[in-house]
């Protein structure tokens, strides 16, 4: 039996596997659950019994949680900041990436700008939150200690210290510069602690405010849940690289979408860019280790830990002002 999906349009030199067509369904049924919830539909919104079953990210990425919040209470909330304090509040609340430990600190300290932001006081209220037993940190990224960089014992002293200097760099200005994403991301990948994969979202949360303007078709670094999801749905790359192979998924989408007779719903008229497509590949990985078990990817993780559970609040939907995407739109 072939390994080639059925009815497959050629996607040269690539080999898929059964997987290729599942990662274009999930992301469909994935985007439908999305829609459902964002009408007010509750209970049981979709069929799939994987998706019922676990807790997988949007299909867009800006749709989730957590960027939901970063772009209405963190970089738009009101306040008139300036360039500096927007990428002080953005880096500090990505690298905790916890909507908690945020409130925790504007609670404590009030609105978050360079003003009033201090290493040490920041470290000791931490430090006291730590020792009543609050966690600080999202288990979705795994940042570095900074022991050795930053000379410190506690992880949250050098992510602090890091903030610290990026302010002191005046990197916000230096952001600016920039004609290309490709730029930034180099700008934020020289700073300790911070590598590939971290340094390509940071540059996409940055993208959402208005210190930068770039196109998120530009530039995309895959990440390792990305690779395995790329390595389960290509039996062979014949040498295209992983970037590659999500470039031309972003071609693709309404090819492929039209192929499998899926009604996809854009995101108004904003189609998949190359942060969703990157994304999606990663969420295939966790969706494939129970649809297609006997595909193997490169970390070889065989269950998927998080199960769904259904949000307590209602997301109030937001998108940069500068997309000029209107909630009407959707």
């Amino acid at each position: 039996m072939s390994n080639q999906p059925s009815t497959f349009i050629k996607l040269d030199p690539v080999i898929p596997t059964p997987a290729y067509d599942t990662y274009w369904k999930f992301a469909y049924e994935r985007q439908n659950v999305f829609f459902r919830r964002y009408s007010g539909e509750r209970g049981t919104l979709t069929n799939d019994p994987i998706i019922q079953k676990y807790k997988f990210t949007n299909a867009y990425r800006v749709c989730d949680r957590v960027s939901q919040y970063l772009i209405r209470r963190v970089i738009y909330s009101g306040e008139n900041f300036s360039i500096d304090d927007t990428l002080l509040r953005i880096v500090l609340f990505k690298l905790f990436n916890k909507i908690d430990t945020w409130k925790l600190l504007v609670n404590h300290f009030g609105e978050i700008c360079v003003e009033t932001f201090d290493v040490d006081a920041y470290k000791n209220f931490l430090d006291s939150e730590i020792n009543r037993g609050f966690t600080l940190y999202n288990n979705a990224y795994m940042m570095a200690s900074g022991s050795k960089e930053f000379k410190v014992t506690r992880k949250h002293h050098a992510h602090l210290m890091l903030v610290q200097m990026m302010l002191n760099d005046c990197l916000a200005a230096k952001l600016q510069d920039c004609s290309k994403m490709s730029e930034a991301y180099q700008l934020l990948l020289a700073y300790p602690l911070i590598g590939s994969f971290l340094a390509y979202q940071y540059v996409t949360d940055i993208n959402y405010s208005e210190i930068v303007d770039f196109t998120e078709t530009e530039f995309v670094i895959p990440g390792p849940g990305a690779r395995d999801g790329i390595r389960k749905c290509f039996s062979s790359l014949s040498g295209l690289s992983e970037t590659d192979i999500i470039k031309q998924m972003t071609e693709r989408q309404e090819l492929e979408f039209a192929r499998l007779q899926l009604d996809f719903k854009w995101l108004g008229s904003r189609k998949l860019q190359y942060i969703d497509i990157q994304n999606i590949f990663c969420e295939t990985d966790k969706y494939c280790r129970v649809a297609h078990p006997n595909i193997s990817g490169i970390s070889g993780r065989t269950r998927i830990k998080q199960l769904y559970q259904p949000a307590i609040e209602a997301i109030d939907f937001m998108f940069p002002p500068k997309w000029d995407l209107a909630l009407g739109d959707i």
